[in-house]
């Protein structure tokens, strides 16, 4: 039981400090889904003690208020959102209702208040419970109707936001970086809450209403979306919304994704809600949320941790990228100690110190990344030489953006990188080469140059005698060797590591050259550009490696110890040259989409994600399906194959 209790209290208090950070600072110190988990850990260990503590957050909605301004109770207390980030999750909670998908707007909630057609309250969220009267602030915002047609009592609820465009102008006029505003939500909080509404007519604040609390007499026909609609014939700008049902919600949600990166307005996520009010509203509400809503999240999880140290990688081109290390912590289910910075221009902006503390997530849920420094003590220093050779390093401009640079071209480090480039999957597919088994041939010198990795049958004993290695290892490594030996031209261009030439870029130019290595490392500058996707700069590396004389040498070594595939015919007719192709739905005829796709791209044609005004032809065996893409497809004019219609023009060699 004394376990229990103390577990609560701890849960408590992290709770409260971040309801704290959230309600009184305007920052958050957590993401939702982590104070969420807390949350029900935490009404769990209620429900099995019998206990409720008086500062437990399941009984206090938000936390006290301080500033100057005065202090009223709402009339309704405005309760959290329970959330989701799964789309099917939208789709299970609507059943057979109707709903109404709105965006989630990331600003400053507040309740207005009319009387006689009249503005005479305007009152934050504060606590949930208690808000701050901002009256004659709101009076103020650019697009609030002061006067209206209805003379009833009216209460309606609405986000004041701050959108980008002047976010951006407001910080531009701010000279000291540190006094800079860090995101839009923290402005328009500041803005709203001023005691001198001056200030807040200055920062162009817009509200934009999304629930009518109350309205004497009008019944609305038990309609949310009729509610909507009364408040934009009243005069007041109105969040977006649709009316979605189980059938459309996935559409819906993916209509709204798509605008995103067009808004000017912050938001981070949606919100979806019972069109029918009584059905709503007969639910009732849980200890924290209400039940006839809920939010949709799109927003990364983001963790604050400390900044432990920066290492100074060195890359197979040369690169000494820095690498933040920091007490770790768990992202989207697993333990992340270590994020990219890529280069000191990064490192500058975010004026990282060792010790800082740092918010940290994963980019689209994969790649981990700082998003904030909250202490921001000062750049930490680059190395004066080289971590790996200790040659003297320079620091390279490209772009305005700042690279640590290592000239040496006998840096072990370059060797070590290039080789573990080489033998990678993409590359020669060499198993059983691992960066530190590389490292330990090269310090031995069994390896000097990248042809001789096909000579390592001659160097058993040693090679079976190092640690960590052993007789079956070795066995698995030759063989893995000997099957690389027969490859084709874009693994071993792609393998060579040349500057900006990843796997796309290698396809494009080996089949620009119909898979003719002499014509591939002979290519020039002009045939070059003149290819799709291929710029001046990546042109001008891939002449400079091949003309490099120790880089010919090298190259010419590997190709005595290996041979290229033959092409089949077909393989070198790029019928699908300049045609965009988009998959969608299962394949009957391949093994799996990756197959159709690589398929498509040996021969010239390019498949992307989504369908677009740039999209030549849908894929989809199911033409009368009511997915999303086939839907946008109908709607831009866009034709829908079959995979019948599609390998009838493969094998027919015919060009769409």
């Amino acid at each position: 039981m004394s376990n229990k209790l103390q577990s609560m209290k701890e849960k408590i208090e992290i709770l409260n400090r971040a309801a704290k950070a959230y309600y009184q600072e305007n920052t958050e110190i957590m993401p939702n889904i982590e104070y969420d988990r807390l949350y029900d850990e935490l009404l769990e260990l209620e429900k099995e003690t019998g206990v409720v503590l008086s500062n437990s957050p399941s009984i206090n909605v938000g936390y006290e208020l301080l500033s100057n301004l005065p202090k009223e109770r709402h009339e309704k207390a405005m309760l959290s959102l329970d959330k989701t980030k799964e789309v099917s999750t939208l789709k299970e909670w609507i059943g057979q209702q109707t709903g109404v998908l709105s965006w989630k707007l990331d600003g400053l909630t507040i309740v207005l208040t009319y009387e006689e057609g009249r503005l005479v309250k305007a009152v934050t969220r504060g606590t949930g419970e208690v808000g701050e009267v901002i009256t004659n602030n709101v009076k103020v915002f650019t697009n609030i109707p002061l006067n209206i047609s209805y003379k009833g009592n009216l209460i309606l609820r609405g986000e004041a936001i701050i959108k980008y465009s002047d976010f951006e102008r407001i910080n531009s006029q701010i000279e000291d970086v540190n006094a800079k505003y860090k995101n839009p939500r923290n402005l328009c909080s500041g803005s709203v809450r001023q005691l001198n509404n001056k200030i807040t007519s200055e920062r162009n604040v817009h509200f934009f209403a999304f629930s009518l609390v109350k309205a004497d007499e009008l019944e609305f026909e038990n309609s949310r979306m009729a509610q909507m609609n009364w408040l934009k014939a009243q005069g007041f700008d109105v969040v977006e919304f649709k009316e979605v049902n189980s059938f459309n919600i996935e559409d819906a949600v993916f209509w709204f994704e798509q605008k995103i990166t067009g808004n000017d307005f912050p938001s981070d996520g949606l919100v979806l809600m019972y069109d029918d009010i009584a059905y709503g509203e007969g639910l009732g509400t849980t200890a924290k949320f209400p039940r006839d809503s809920i939010a949709f999240k799109w927003r990364d999880e983001i963790k604050e941790t400390k900044l432990l140290k920066i290492e100074w990688s060195a890359s197979r081109t040369g690169l000494i990228n820095p690498i933040a290390v920091f007490e770790p912590v768990e992202l989207e289910g697993t333990t992340v100690g270590r994020a990219s910075i890529h280069n000191i221009s990064i490192m500058e902006g975010l004026e990282l110190g060792i010790g800082d503390t740092i918010c940290v997530y994963k980019a689209n849920m994969i790649i981990p990344q700082i998003s904030e420094n909250l202490t921001r003590s000062g750049m930490t220093e680059p190395p004066e030489a080289c971590p790996v050779c200790g040659g003297e390093i320079e620091i390279k401009q490209e772009s305005g953006v700042k690279f640590l640079y290592c000239p040496n071209e006998e840096c072990l480090a370059k060797q070590i990188k290039a080789f573990t480039h080489f033998v990678s999957r993409d590359a020669m597919n060499i198993e059983g080469l691992s960066e530190a088994t590389i490292e330990k041939l090269i310090a031995k010198g069994l390896v000097k140059e990248l042809a001789d990795i096909f000579q390592l049958e001659s160097y058993k004993d040693e090679i079976v005698n190092m640690e960590g290695l052993g007789e079956k290892s070795f066995n698995k490594l030759i063989a893995s060797v000997n099957k690389a030996r027969n490859t084709s031209t874009v693994r071993l261009l792609y393998s060579l590591g040349i500057s900006n030439v990843g796997l796309s870029n290698a396809k494009l130019i080996c089949r620009n050259f119909k898979y003719d290595w002499s014509k591939i490392a002979g290519a020039d500058f002009e045939e070059l550009i003149e290819i799709g996707g291929i710029g001046e700069i990546m042109a001008e590396a891939y002449v400079s490696f091949f003309r490099d004389e120790k880089k010919q040498v090298i190259v010419n070594d590997i190709l005595k110890e290996i041979e290229f595939e033959a092409i089949p015919a077909s393989d070198t007719e790029t019928i699908f040259e300049n045609i965009n192709f988009v998959i969608t739905g299962s394949v009957e005829q391949f093994k799996n989409r990756d197959e159709l796709k690589n398929l498509i791209e040996e021969r010239g044609g390019k498949v992307t994600g989504s369908v677009t005004s740039k999209t030549n032809y849908l894929i989809n065996n199911d033409n009368l399906s009511g997915s999303s893409k086939n839907k946008k497809a109908k709607e831009l004019g866009i034709s829908i194959i079959t995979e019948g219609q599609f390998v009838e023009w493969l094998n027919n060699g015919l060009k769409p």
